[in-house]
């Protein structure tokens, strides 16, 4: 089953609130195709990663 999402559009099952991201929209979802969550042994939030995470471009 494929849940990609086309680019731009939100993701709206995927909260984001990181506002530095390029993928942030408006402070609520990622808008990125797809996502990719890192740290396979994770045992708390702490120790995720959002592997997607992309910084926006200044200017």
């Amino acid at each position: 089953m494929d849940l990609r999402v086309p680019v731009g559009s939100p993701i709206s099952r995927v909260k984001c609130v990181v506002a530095s991201c390029r993928y942030n929209d408006k402070g609520k979802n990622c808008v990125a195709e797809s996502i990719e969550i890192q740290y396979p042994q994770a045992k708390n939030t702490q120790e995720t990663d959002c592997a997607t995470f992309r910084p926006k471009k200044e200017g």
